[in-house]
């Protein structure tokens, strides 16, 4: 029997006083799909804002969907710490920067979050919102209040947007069925006691909304007794009413919930796929081309190497090469297949390019044209600006990574070096891995900081070479032993060998080639741009020095004093 998932219920109630601003926000999100209910969990969070505030609705509800929208896009194989963690520093940067063009206001929040994943809980708070737990007849709060006082009113502090740096409290709890989890909001300090909690919740707690409803209720009776009836009121309850069991026999994953795949031929069928082809055969992946005995469809299988079945690290990488597939929305990018049936193995599925390598191709075609060749430079750099956009460096761009389709169209196909993480080392140490190229940037020969100028420098080998059949340099960059290479590098200019490349562009691809990292284009767009319409840059650059500013003066000087010659001789 496959295992369970985990299922839980919940129920909200919102009470503010029609004169008050609504500034707390609260939401519990339950995926649809299997797959991100099993990597990614449930989330349930709260979140608040200071009456004083003028846009505080809006800073509780970004805060809420921002965690949301951003939190299901981190890649499947991150851990719910990792992925909530930079989500919300980098909601967090964005709030603070925003704040200091509002007048009044601010998108200053506390905020709690929880996400239920198999059998734990993991709790991230900031700020002052509350959290407790009933576990049978013991109530606890699990959040820890953040507040400063200043001349008399209570504010809370490490907020999300409140610094630019952000203080998150987080905490790993185990789950048992039946477990009640609560999240309300400051406001309700001074009102209810933990009997009152336990007592309201527990008279019905098969229906949750109306459990919400009575502490509402109760909590503004009680406010308005105590004379602060003004307030507003936020419960939100999530009862675990099952957790995710394994039978005793059932073996344990090998990463995740699904097993490697074994070793296939041709022939061989596996999920209902049929292998037509064996594409590729490498330490760390197979790739098979199959056909679906079901519906007929071709498609590219795309599998870890069996020997990698004990190896998470390799398996992580794996499932990133997945989430570029997944989360890479490009026309450079294979486009992934869902078949919309469940997966035995891990495995995913991308669209056939039937097509040819750039190295393949120039070498069908010595001919072809420069127009037709910065076609082709200009689309491999949108692939990777596409990728950097994602925080993804590819690290294997050489003319035998990048395929061409029967359209002409640039398909990067090989994710084998990627890496989301700039000036890294496992970045270079997987670079160096898959093997490095005479198209690798020069920190990867020398072990130094590695980052998206690392493929710009290889972008514009590439282009190079595309342009004219050779390197920019005399000595291939990974080949360097010490950094005194770097002073011996000297750029061949590529007029020299090719004089149709434009001025403009030459210059473009030196400074991209520059051997010190740091001298190159701070953005791969200001590259690009160089790519678009080189031929007008030059013109530009080649109109008559008449059109410069100092020129211009020097002739009108030269005329003013011819005149003042000649009206001498006049005299």
């Amino acid at each position: 029997m496959a295992e369970q998932a985990l299922s839980l219920s919940y129920g909200q109630a919102f009470v503010a006083p029609e004169r008050r601003r609504h500034r707390s926000s609260m939401s519990v999100l339950v995926p649809e799909d299997a797959a991100a209910l099993g990597a990614k969990g449930v989330c349930a969070l709260i979140s608040d804002s200071i009456w004083r505030n003028a846009i505080a609705k809006q800073a509780g509800d970004l805060s809420v969907r921002g965690f949301l929208t951003d939190y299901y896009s981190t890649p499947a194989h991150w851990e719910v710490k990792d992925s909530a963690t930079r989500v919300l520093r980098a909601l967090n940067s964005w709030s603070h920067s925003q704040s200091r063009y509002i007048e009044g206001g601010s998108y200053v929040s506390s905020m709690s979050a929880i996400v239920f994943r198999g059998a734990e809980a993991h709790l991230f708070h900031m700020g002052d919102t509350l959290v407790f737990r009933l576990r049978g007849a013991e109530f606890e709060q699990l959040s820890r209040d953040h507040v400063t006082d200043l001349g008399g009113y209570r504010y809370p502090s490490r907020a999300l947007g409140l610094d630019g740096n952000l203080d998150i409290d987080y905490d790993r709890l185990p789950l048992k069925q039946g477990d009640l989890f609560l999240f309300t909001t400051r406001a309700v300090r001074g009102t209810l006691m933990p009997s009152d909690y336990v007592q309201l919740i527990r008279s019905d707690v098969s229906d949750l909304d109306a459990a919400c409803e009575r502490l509402a209720e109760a909590a503004q009776q009680r406010a308005g007794a105590r004379g602060y009836d003004a307030e507003q009121f936020c419960f939100q309850l999530v009862r675990i009413d099952r957790l995710p069991e394994r039978e005793p026999d059932a073996p344990e994953p090998v990463y995740g919930s699904m097993p490697v795949p074994p070793e296939l031929d041709v022939g061989e069928r596996l999920d209902g796929f049929e292998v037509l082809a064996v594409l590729s055969r490498t330490a760390k992946t197979r790739v098979y081309r199959v056909r679906d005995v079901h519906g007929g469809r071709e498609m590219v299988l795309r599998a870890p190497s069996p020997e990698l079945s004990s190896r998470n690290a390799y398996l992580e990488h794996f499932l990133l090469q997945q989430w570029i597939v997944d989360r890479v929305r490009s026309p450079f990018i294979p486009r992934r297949i869902d078949i919309g049936r469940p997966h035995r193995y891990l495995y995913y599925l991308t669209e056939p390019v039937n097509g040819e390598t750039l190295a393949d191709w120039a070498r069908r075609h010595p001919q072809a044209t420069l127009s037709q060749r910065l076609d082709i430079a200009r689309q491999l750099a949108k692939a990777v600006q596409a990728l950097h956009r994602r925080d993804v460096l590819f690290q294997q761009l050489r003319p035998d990574t990048i395929l061409l389709d029967p359209h002409g169209r640039v398909v990067l196909g090989f994710f084998g070096a990627c890496h989301r993480r700039e000036d890294d080392a496992m970045a270079r140490e997987l670079a160096r891995e898959v093997g490095l190229s005479e198209h690798s940037a020069p920190e990867y020969a020398l072990d130094t900081e590695v980052g998206r100028r690392s493929d710009q420098y290889s972008l514009a080998s590439v282009i190079y070479w595309l342009l004219t059949g050779r390197l920019p340099y005399a000595q291939p960059p990974h080949e360097l032993r010490s950094h005194t290479g770097l002073e011996q590098m000297h750029y061949r200019s590529a007029r020299l060998v090719n004089p149709e490349v434009p001025v403009a562009l030459d210059e473009a691809l030196k400074r991209a080639l520059d051997p010190q990292r740091a001298l190159r284009f701070r953005r791969l767009s200001e590259f690009l741009l160089a790519l678009r319409d080189p031929r007008r840059a030059s013109a530009e650059e080649e109109r008559p020095a008449l059109r410069e500013p100092a020129n211009l003066w020097q002739a009108v000087a030269g005329v003013l004093l011819l005149l003042l010659v000649l009206s001498w001789l006049i005299r």
